[in-house]
């Protein structure tokens, strides 16, 4: 079941003038009807669209805020047919095998789930009915907006679809070249020469060209892998919560030995002790920055949506993973496996209790001053980049060691001089003599900022090195060498 429109399912979209939502690479992901007529569609690039149609309104996609309006209806539909199973914010996958008997056919399901996607959502959803979800999802592409389309024969409906429709460009282009236009003509060749050729890729593919993909590689496990943290006192944030999934997620990985989900379910135990579950699936393996995704999308679903609240806050998170398969991460020969993970548990567990702006990450970047040279993040979260080049010249720049301790400000301090050497300086209530030191360094400032010059000195005393800069006469403590 697929709303192609959801992410246009917001206050900010207006509906009677072309509108697309773009995610973060710039490709549009979903138009509303006037800007189809305008001759827009989903898979653009955001700047391919507004030269096409330069009126269109365009609306950055929130995945989280999308969940909060789309888990109401996948609650509907569960209570219809359970275990319902979601791929992303708009789209759900049910199984109808269990309900066949119940309901006497696939046909009186999907009218009695047509009937609460209605009720609880409105027009704008397309219902496909396959066997696996990969077709399942074509034939919900193939559906109009007033009938669902439901597969009778899968196998000749597959061997139709165009290769293209494997989404993955690189493949499909070496498919192309060597005369493979449709899946049918993939399923037709031997697998262990597709294997050999393409890899784990071109076995994905041929897996799904054959219709192969309800159970995907499946791999026993003997113990349980799912994962749990408990949290005294129960979250009230959910920015908190957000980065303890984050660290949930990890530790799942990290415990799966090279495997990975094509099925979570994610439970949350609010501080009343009331149990919620959800059940999200993906067309490919579920990597762990997928996962930390869905479980913020999910407990943001349920703190937020309609008739929602959480009692007493968050006392409880879980992760399971189902449809385990060989394609997942393999660690290197020298990952300190273990300690990693405690590592990163127990970082998890600081994050949560003190806040995501508290623990924090750096990584070296250019600058002349000490504090610039040094970009901050959050911990855990993806490294953003150089703000400014490591490579660039910097004049001014202080060379090697750079100071171990940066106070946030430059703090006041005293140097006595002698015929402009530094040979004294004073350190709480005593002087130290300068046993030796280093400079001037001359620090141009943004003279259009109204920044004065500045000259930086290295100065070693007793009692420990320090670096001090010198504007109109008054110095201060920039940095302590270590």
């Amino acid at each position: 079941m697929w709303f192609p429109a959801w992410p246009l399912r917001r206050p900010d979209a207006p509906r009677d003038e072309p509108c697309q939502a773009v995610g973060d690479d710039e490709i549009v992901v979903a138009v509303n009807e006037r800007a189809i007529a305008a001759g827009l569609r989903a898979g653009m690039h955001r700047r391919e669209a507004e030269g096409i149609c330069p009126a269109v309104i365009t609306v950055r996609r929130d995945p989280a805020r999308e969940m909060v309006l789309f888990d109401p209806v996948v609650a509907a539909v569960e209570a219809v047919v359970p275990r319902v199973e979601v791929a992303d914010p708009g789209i759900m996958l049910v199984p109808l095998s269990g309900a066949v008997r119940y309901y006497g056919g696939e046909a009186a399901i999907v009218d009695r789930v047509i009937e609460v996607l209605d009720a609880t959502a409105g027009p704008g959803h397309r219902v496909g009915v396959a066997t696996g979800p990969f077709a399942a999802r074509k034939a919900a592409e193939l559906a109009s907006p007033a009938a669902p389309y439901l597969v009778e024969d899968d196998a000749a409906f597959l061997a139709g679809l165009d290769v293209a429709d494997l989404g993955v460009e690189e493949l499909v282009a070496t498919f192309r070249w060597l005369g493979i236009r449709t899946l049918g003509e993939l399923a037709d060749l031997p697998r262990p020469v597709v294997v050999s050729r393409f890899g784990r890729p071109g076995l994905e593919a041929h897996r799904v060209a054959s219709g192969e993909d309800r159970d995907p590689v499946p791999r026993a496990l003997a113990e349980d892998r799912s994962v749990e943290e408990r949290f005294d006192p129960p979250l009230d944030d959910m920015e908190r919560a957000a980065f303890a999934g984050r660290a949930l997620a990890h530790r799942m990985f990290a415990g799966l030995e090279g495997v990975a989900p094509f099925r979570i379910v994610v439970e949350m135990e609010d501080g009343a002790g009331a149990l919620r579950t959800r059940t999200w699936r993906s067309l490919d393996p579920f990597d762990e920055r997928m996962v930390a995704e869905r479980i913020r999308w999910q407990l943001r679903a349920w703190i937020e949506g309609r008739g929602a609240g959480i009692g007493g806050g968050i006392a409880a998170v879980r992760i399971r993973p189902f449809a385990l398969s060989s394609g997942g991460r393999q660690l290197g020969l020298l990952d300190g496996h273990r300690g990693s993970v405690e590592a990163q548990r127990a970082l998890g567990e600081v994050q949560a209790i003190v806040g995501p702006d508290r623990v924090l990450q750096a990584r070296p970047q250019g600058g002349r001053d000490p504090g610039e040279r040094v970009r901050w993040r959050r911990w855990g979260e993806a490294d953003i980049g150089d703000e400014r080049d490591s490579g660039a010249p910097w004049p001014g720049r202080i060379p090697a060691p750079s100071p171990a301790m940066v106070p946030p400000q430059p703090e006041a301090v005293e140097i006595e001089w002698d015929g402009g050497l530094p040979c004294r300086i004073r350190l709480g209530s005593r002087w130290e003599p300068v046993r030796s030191w280093a400079g001037p360094w001359r620090r141009m400032g943004r003279w259009w900022d109204g920044e004065p010059v500045s000259d930086r000195y290295q100065i070693v005393t007793s009692a420990g090195a320090f670096l001090c800069e010198v504007v109109d006469g008054r110095a201060a403590l920039i940095g302590v060498y270590d």
